[in-house]
């Protein structure tokens, strides 16, 4: 490998042929730096597609109450119900779940509400929440803190509110924490300031939310012991889904609804979809690599090719260096080197050059494309293609090698 004469026959044959030896490179360059692209650009939409479920607990699942489509027990089809807090108390029961967090909405899902501070007015969602729900969603506090138990226990009339409320109702640089806001008439002190920890949409919905002690909600707003969605989470090593359909069973039985009513409890999975998602880029890489190796092997057999090329041009040549001594494995060993070497340098250009264009992609991009963040290739990916390299380099000047081996000496002198 280290043999100065072998090198120098390598350098002379590129030299002698410099577009061929360019245009046969540019096949393993092109093949390496398109796999390259293929896995920086899937890399990108993954990470922008998982970034939605950053924040979450992927082990946790939502559930809340839907009419009844089918009779059970005397009860007609088509009724409401709700779930309270006496169903709270039988879920943390339950020795499957983690965290049992029950949420209200004032005015519904997404529903908005006007807060009032002094002759400033904004429209923003309203939530009665527990202090377990930061162990379920993620919560950043950048001032004060979030509602504890003393709130809870002692219903205290005190709020958490998104940075993008803070935005509309205090001015620049005034302090919000110790004055308060107006909800449909009720005077609530603010605790706590939070930003978003996700981007997109949910990013300027979690801005835009003001959450209470659960308790204070149900009593300022006349709730009663109504719970309109619980936040749950699975124990450790305990599938969500497994934890779901308990929690289900139980409280169907609960409101007297039928076992095999399927939409009479509305249910949203995070590990379900997290998985599934998962699952797709999984199924999306291995195909990134399949088009990839394809497009590489195109290339190597390129280069097999004009090995062949090269080994006829040289016979005579080899014909001498076998008269002279030299053994089959020499022979097979400095063809294999310079196929080898070609392949590497292509595809070291086209890994470099891919490398670039996905920082140059990244740089321009920053975070004004959500659904598609931080394309890159890890390091693993890079090692094993520059494997795959070398291994195919050695295969594509496998054959022309032992074809240059199996001429008899006497007959390569007699080529032209």
């Amino acid at each position: 490998m280290f043999d100065v004469d072998n090198w120098q026959e390598i350098f002379a044959t590129i030299k002698k042929n410099k577009l061929r030896t360019f245009l046969t490179s540019l096949g393993v360059g092109w093949g390496i730096f398109m796999l390259v692209i293929m896995l920086g650009a899937g890399t990108g939409l993954k990470n922008g597609v998982m970034n939605d479920f950053k924040g979450t607990a992927t082990n946790s699942f939502f559930m809340w109450t839907q009419k009844t489509t089918k009779g059970y027990k005397g009860m007609k089809p088509g009724r409401n119900y709700n779930f309270n807090n006496a169903d709270v108390k039988a879920l943390e029961q339950i020795k499957e779940l983690s965290v049992v967090s029950p949420q209200n909405q004032l005015g519904g899902y997404r529903g908005g509400n006007n807060v009032i501070r002094g002759l400033k007015l904004g429209n923003f969602e309203v939530n009665g929440v527990y202090p377990n729900l930061s162990r379920i969603q993620e919560i950043k506090i950048t001032e004060g803190r979030f509602i504890n138990d003393n709130d809870i226990r002692e219903k205290r009339k005190v709020c958490v509110i998104g940075a993008r409320v803070k935005e509309v109702l205090f001015a620049k640089d005034e302090n919000a924490i110790g004055d308060y806001i107006q909800i449909s008439g009720v005077y609530f002190k603010v605790i706590g300031v939070t930003i978003p920890t996700g981007s997109g949409d949910d990013a300027r919905q979690q801005s835009q939310k003001i959450q209470l002690p659960f308790s204070t909600f149900q009593n300022a707003f006349n709730y009663g012991d109504i719970v309109g969605v619980f936040l749950i989470s699975s124990s450790k090593n305990i599938p969500a889904s497994v934890a779901e359909e308990k929690v289900m069973a139980i409280v169907k039985e609960r409101h007297k609804v039928a076992p095999d009513d399927n939409l009479a409890v509305g249910h949203w999975n995070m590990e379900e979809q997290y998985n599934k998602v998962n699952g797709l880029f999984v199924g999306i890489n291995y195909l990134v690599w399949f088009v990839g190796v394809g497009t590489l092997i195109a290339g190597i057999i390129g280069i097999s090719n004009i090995m062949l090329i090269v080994v006829k041009e040289r016979t005579k040549e080899i014909g001498v260096k076998r008269a002279l001594g030299a053994t089959p494995g020499t022979v097979v060993k400095q063809i294999i080197l310079e196929s080898v070497f070609l392949t590497l340098v292509a595809g070291y250009f086209g890994l470099i050059l891919g490398i670039l264009l996905l920082e140059g992609v990244n740089s321009a991009l920053g975070d004004n494309v959500p659904m598609f963040k931080n394309p890159s290739v890890d390091l693993n990916a890079a090692l094993i293609s520059l494997g795959i390299l070398v291994i195919a380099g050695a295969l594509a000047g496998l054959i022309p090698a032992t074809r240059a081996v199996s001429v008899h000496p006497v007959e390569a002198l007699r080529a032209e």
